[in-house]
């Protein structure tokens, strides 16, 4: 594995996830509580779940087809 290319996909697709979390965060807290709250916590875990995770299985996928 390339190790560029994946600390490149952790902070491209970790840093996309960590806004959308956010924003979904926000609207699930202002719509269902009436409060707009962001959750940092839940939002920064799931961007490192998925920062970590995805540019893994892309590469190996890669390989695959190769």
């Amino acid at each position: 594995m390339n190790a560029k290319n994946i600390v490149m996909g952790l902070v491209t697709i970790g840093s996309i996830t960590l806004v959308v979390s956010l924003i979904v965060t926000y609207l699930y807290s202002l719509l269902a509580h009436g409060s707009g709250v962001l959750d940092w916590e839940m939002s920064i875990r799931i961007a490192i779940i998925f920062g970590i995770t995805l540019p893994i299985v892309q590469n190996l996928d890669k390989r695959k087809s190769q």
